[in-house]
């Protein structure tokens, strides 16, 4: 299309004056480049799908293993079959030994810095650069061979092993190989860091384990960077690989065991009562079944069997495996419905749990399935456990470990109940992302934990409204976005390059206000959702990036969103929208010439110590419509009614907001108007509004009836972290106070 001048600027038609200032061009609304996401191929596409050459690899698992309730010490063989799906041979495989992360010398301990105080509390020598030289844990591995019996070489890089292969394996080929190792298990009490351990109760001198990260595992190997080579430090989580598992699990006879997968030898280990009520757990939609009561778990806690009793677990199609065991654990469970499937919701909990787990923890289970499901994919494995484990929220294919205990004598806080159901969803949510969408955690932890606050967020507002629940909203943000930014980093920062105090608002909560933004603010509930739930349908059972998520966002919804990713993941700036002046204007009753406008007249309308008290209290200013110019019409041989023009103004109100952008994040801007009559309304303005000048923006509204005061982001959308400048005229203390209650 030729570009044809337009003869005459509207705004001077109109009559209003413009100020043209040249801006510093800061590009936040250009395309994101090869500098913040990689050039489409093969192997993924440029709308955000897996490519026609997507691949990936897949491992499966068989494993034997033992606890030892006398020594808190796991045994374990597993033979892992290893399938070269990608175009190239492997010499070499790498394995994660994320138990390594507490062995002597280990690579966190090394590189954790900081000095001492003249005094410390006991426990915080755990997390000190003393070492506790009383436990040696880590993995002690004993052999490994290839399927012919025969010793591999293998070299242990802190908490990674590779391991070379007699010869290259080709693509389309697989690999078998065994590894034997045992470790000592660890009392997360001392290591609270920790993401498993187990827990003592002196009381009756019992043991709960959490076995987490308990087996050599394969380290992903792809098409964005070969073998994933980031070793674990503590905080940035788990890449991994899909495939399936045959676990034998042995523990002393009157232990419950909970794993990811399916019981596959129930009448084995159950009691006849008990499997008569895990069978119908499976077909009780409406209530909970207790498979084991509290009463049958207090009387098992007073004996001590001799005997040992295998439990077998199958589960396919899954990234990692864990377990639970103690012979402490009430269990309950019951069926969900989510799509053509009923998967089966269940808790395990000892008795110092009570009441509180007992009503809560297995709706919770429900709940988190069925929202969850309807925003993404159905669930699509059998079942889901929710364990309790004290100060700990921590997630694996179809088994959490969720803090949350009441008090000794059974009470509990309202608190204590937001705090402990929060943590299931969380927990059980993660089966979701990244268990199934199963994203690179230890690279960018925003993927799994910033997306799934979110969706917790959005699960207990649905399915608890009266818990007022604010986690994941943008509001709940601010504090952290107006801090140091010298201190901050950008969303898309590695997971271990953030300082422990800043990971939780990095990679949580950060990114779920911003997806709750996008969903409410910017793209709408429909667009949002459906380009969500595309998404997930694509790479569910993948390994999708932040290309990929950023990608189909835009190409499911139609909406182009590089300059929010931009600013949202890969910014520190703040959203901080300032109200700069707002002047109100009436038109003249009479179409002007060029020779005979009218000038703008401001009318001064001092209070009693003849000041000017600003707002609206000197009333509008005029201004003149002129005669369109003959040469404003150009090539047209069609004329304006310029009198008509100015009659369909005559009576109205038109307001010139000016509004800065103090805060450098760009925004949408939603402006609330109060009437002089006690009525409000609220325009939206998109964020495309900063597109030409990214620091100031001039609006003209035309309103009915007359406007008294006006509120920038009067619902607390966007995250602003200042709302004393969202107000014109100027807030005063009392209108302010009663804005920010609001606000919090």
């Amino acid at each position: 299309m030729q570009f044809v001048p337009r003869a005459i600027p509207l705004f001077f038609l109109f009559g209003i004056s413009v100020t043209v200032v040249a801006q510093q061009w800061k590009g936040k609304f250009e395309q994101l480049g090869p500098n913040e996401i990689p050039t489409p191929n093969s192997y993924r596409s440029a709308s955000g799908s897996p490519g026609p050459d997507y691949w990936q690899q897949r491992a499966d698992y068989s494993i034997d293993a033992e606890v030892n309730d006398e020594t808190q010490e796991l045994n374990g063989r597993e033979t892992i079959t290893y399938h070269n799906n990608s175009p190239e041979p492997l010499r070499y495989l790498w394995l994660q030994l994320d138990q390594n992360i507490f062995a002597r010398n280990n690579l966190t301990s090394l590189t954790k810095s900081g000095g001492l105080y003249d005094s410390l509390p006991a426990f915080l020598l755990t997390y000190s650069n003393l070492p506790l030289a009383a436990y040696d844990g880590g993995f002690k591995i004993k052999t490994v061979k290839d399927g012919n019996n025969k010793t591999l070489p293998y070299v242990i890089n802190h908490t990674m092993m590779r391991i070379d292969l007699p010869v290259a394996l080709k693509s389309g080929d697989k690999f078998s190989f065994s590894v034997e190792w045992s470790y000592k298990d660890y009392d997360r009490m001392l290591f609270q860091d920790g993401r498993g351990g187990y827990e003592y109760f002196p009381a009756d001198g019992n043991y709960l384990y959490a076995f987490t990260q308990w087996f050599p595992r394969m380290c992903v190997f792809d098409d964005f960077e070969g073998w994933q080579n980031k070793q674990f430090l503590g905080q940035a989580e788990f890449a991994l690989t899909f495939g399936n598992y045959d676990v034998k699990i042995t523990v002393p006879s009157d232990h419950i065991v909970g794993a990811t997968g399916s019981l596959q030898n129930a009448k084995e280990v159950l009691s006849r009562e008990e499997l008569e009520r895990f069978e119908r757990a499976k077909k009780s939609f409406d209530k909970q079944v207790f498979i084991v009561t509290e009463e049958e778990a207090r009387k098992k806690e007073k004996q001590r069997s001799t005997k040992k009793s295998t439990w077998i677990f199958r589960a396919e199609n899954v990234r990692d495996f864990a377990f639970t065991s103690s012979r402490k654990f009430i269990w309950d469970g019951m069926a969900v419905k989510v799509g053509d499937k009923t998967p089966l919701a269940m808790s395990l909990y000892p008795k110092e749990g009570n009441p509180l787990w007992g009503k809560e923890s297995t709706k919770a289970v429900k709940n988190t399935l069925e929202v969850y499901s309807s925003r993404t994919i159905d669930y699509p494995y059998p079942v889901a456990y929710s364990v309790h484990t004290a100060d700990i929220g921590m997630e694996y294919p179809m088994i959490c470990f969720n803090w949350g205990r009441p008090n000794a004598d059974g009470r509990y806080s309202q608190a204590t109940l937001i705090k402990m159901v929060s943590v299931i969803v969380h927990e059980v949510g993660h089966n979701f992302f990244p268990m199934i969408v199963n994203s690179d955690e230890r690279q960018w932890a925003w993927m799994d934990e910033g997306i799934n606050t979110f969706l917790e967020g959005e699960t207990i507002r649905d399915r608890y409204p009266e818990l007022n629940y604010s986690e994941g909203l943008p509001r709940s943000i601010t504090g952290y976005m107006r801090g140091d930014k010298s201190q901050m980093r950008p969303v898309m920062t590695s997971g271990d390059n953030i300082s422990e105090y800043e990971y939780g608002p990095n990679a949580y909560y950060k990114p779920a206000a911003s997806l709750t933004l996008l969903r409410r603010t910017v793209m709408g509930p429909e667009l949002f959702d459906k380009a969500f739930k595309t998404y997930a349908e694509r790479w569910a059972f993948k390994h999708p990036k932040p290309a990929d998520f950023f990608r189909t966002m835009e190409d499911a919804s139609g909406v182009d969103l590089d300059w929010f990713w931009r600013g949202w993941f890969y910014g520190t700036d703040a959203v901080d929208i300032e109200v700069d002046d707002v002047k109100w204007y009436k038109v003249d009753a009479q179409v002007k010439d060029l020779e005979t406008r009218g000038k703008k007249v401001k009318k001064q309308n001092l209070n009693s110590n003849g000041e000017d008290p600003g707002g609206f209290s000197n009333g509008p200013q005029p201004f003149s419509i002129m005669q369109t110019p003959q040469y404003a019409y150009g090539e047209f041989r069609n004329r304006m009614d310029d009198q008509k023009l100015i009659q369909s103004l005559a009576d109205k109100n038109i307001y010139e907001i000016t509004i800065k952008n103090t805060g450098g994040l760009v925004t949408p801007v939603i402006i609330e108007w109060t009437f002089k009559d006690g009525s409000k309304e609220i325009d939206r303005l998109p964020a495309e509004i900063w597109r030409i000048d990214e620091d100031v923006i001039t609006k003209v509204f035309v309103k009915e009836k007359e406007v008294v005061s006006v509120v920038v982001d009067p619902n607390f959308e966007t995250g602003d972290v200042n709302i004393r400048n969202n107000f014109f005229p100027k807030r005063n203390e009392s209108k302010f106070d009663s804005f920010k209650r609001q606000a919090n």
